[in-house]
């Protein structure tokens, strides 16, 4: 059986989640994408995906060897792109991005790239997860922090300022801290997904917050500070509106610490596709014409 077909129809499998839909594609029937997928596990000597009426799941070995095929199989797709003179973006560009950035700011901005590029099909994961690029075969992922991965190459897009706010309501019930240590009196909003826990990083240290709310998302944050709950230290971005509708006050805005620089990451390891590249030229142009995503939009902010 041709190893290329079973390699180009597992990965689609996968893309797709469908063995039906990978048929349509191929203009097979089912049972010649369930033969190929069998015979690669086969060859491998290891089964790839778990198979179920509703689903497919694949297997840590699936991961592993999904992402080493998508390789691949962009390798060949640029060869020949190449050789035949085209430079036109095709085929599934997989990103993942947070959701605080992936709401405002990339999701409104994908009819644009999807009505310029028709060849172009993009799935996109808007979680606060950590997502390992590699091991899940995704192309690109948008992240806010400092870039630790050796493995991983970075665009930087824009950066990150943080502000503490609190609503006039919260404030006028229970005061207004005028340090950062003064927290720790206060009822905070925790985000539980955090890399840093319970610490929060002003221009003069860390200080360890305490709250009776804790959320997952950042939407549910800026929620439960417009509703009087709590103290939140979060992006410029998230409560800028609220800011200026003076629905909620900046505090302690001497102490905010540095920004925290946003990027686009990739594999160092792996060749970046044209759909991928188009993709991050398009968001690093939009990006820049932000003012809220980049340098300077906390003072901005605190001068309105």
């Amino acid at each position: 059986m041709d190893r290329f077909l079973s390699m180009q129809t597992f990965v689609r499998a996968v893309e797709t989640g469908s063995f039906s839909a990978v048929a349509r594609e191929l203009g097979t029937g089912q049972p010649n994408v369930s033969r190929h997928i069998a015979a690669l596990e086969q060859r491998l000597g290891t089964r790839l995906l778990h198979r179920s009426t509703r689903r497919l799941t694949l297997t840590p070995e699936g991961e592993r060897y999904y992402a080493e095929a998508r390789r691949v199989l962009d390798a060949v797709d640029e060869a020949e792109a190449n050789a035949r003179g085209e430079d036109v973006p095709r085929g599934l560009l997989r990103a993942a991005c947070p959701t605080s950035l992936g709401r405002p700011y990339i999701l409104p901005r994908i009819k644009v790239l999807l009505a310029r590029y028709p060849e172009l099909e993009i799935d996109l994961q808007v979680s606060d997860r950590f997502i390992d690029l590699v091991e899940e075969g995704v192309d690109l992922a948008v992240r806010i922090g400092t870039l630790q991965d050796s493995a991983l190459k970075a665009r930087r897009v824009g950066s990150a300022e943080r502000i503490c706010v609190a609503s006039t309501a919260y404030l006028k019930k229970h005061g207004t801290p005028k340090t950062p240590e003064d927290l720790q009196r206060h009822n905070c909003v925790l985000y539980t997904l955090a890399s840093t826990g319970r610490s929060w990083a002003f221009r003069d240290g860390e200080v360890e917050v305490n709250g009776r709310f804790r959320v997952n998302t950042p939407d549910g944050i800026q929620q439960v500070v417009l509703d009087g709950i709590g103290i939140a230290y979060a992006p410029v971005w998230l409560f800028e509106e609220a800011v200026r509708e003076k629905r909620v006050k900046i505090l302690l805005l001497k102490h905010c610490g540095p920004a925290a620089p946003i990027h686009i990451l990739y594999s160092a390891k792996r060749l970046l596709p044209r759909r991928a590249a188009v993709f991050m030229d398009y968001i690093a142009n939009e990006f820049q014409h932000i003012p809220s995503i980049n340098e300077g939009a906390l003072a901005r902010l605190a001068r309105s």
